[in-house]
């Protein structure tokens, strides 16, 4: 009797942790699911909505200052041209050379594929350092001449 008594007390417990672990039953689980996955996608394409945000800022205000770039490069051109041979064949290769480095940018710019956080992240700097060291040769170069 002793064996019987201490059986279906343990089996009783045994029950009654298992009912008290279970919170859901499985009909409510799939839901709390799709309510996560949903959450998810929201956010990722709020992520992605504003990465191109983003992307676009940036690709404008870069296309900006290559524009700018070029302006500069021509009008330093026609500068040296009046200037006489002397000066043109001082500084035309340097000039040549800038005109080169900034339709590399633009390509650069233009052939940027959208990659994820970090890739874009590399991008920007790289590209920004690219486009600071243009920038600090036409300072350097223009500076004395204008």
């Amino acid at each position: 009797m002793k064996n019987n008594t201490f059986t279906f007390a343990v089996l009783g417990i045994l029950a009654g942790t298992l009912l008290a672990g279970c919170d859901k039953t499985p009909e409510q689980k799939p839901d709390a699911n799709k309510e996560t996955i949903g959450q998810a996608v929201q956010d990722s394409t709020s992520v992605r909505a504003e990465r191109a945000k983003e992307w676009q800022a940036f690709k404008a205000e870069s296309e900006q200052q290559i524009a700018d770039n070029d302006k500069r490069i021509d009008a330093y051109k026609e500068k040296m041209d009046k200037a006489g041979p002397k000066a043109k064949a001082k500084y035309s290769k340097e000039v040549v050379e800038l005109k080169k480095k900034n339709h590399e940018l633009k390509e650069k710019l233009e052939d940027y594929k959208d990659g994820d956080q970090t890739k874009w992240q590399e991008f920007k700097t790289n590209f920004k350092a690219d486009m600071d060291a243009v920038g600090k040769t036409m300072k350097d170069l223009f500076k004395d001449k204008d």
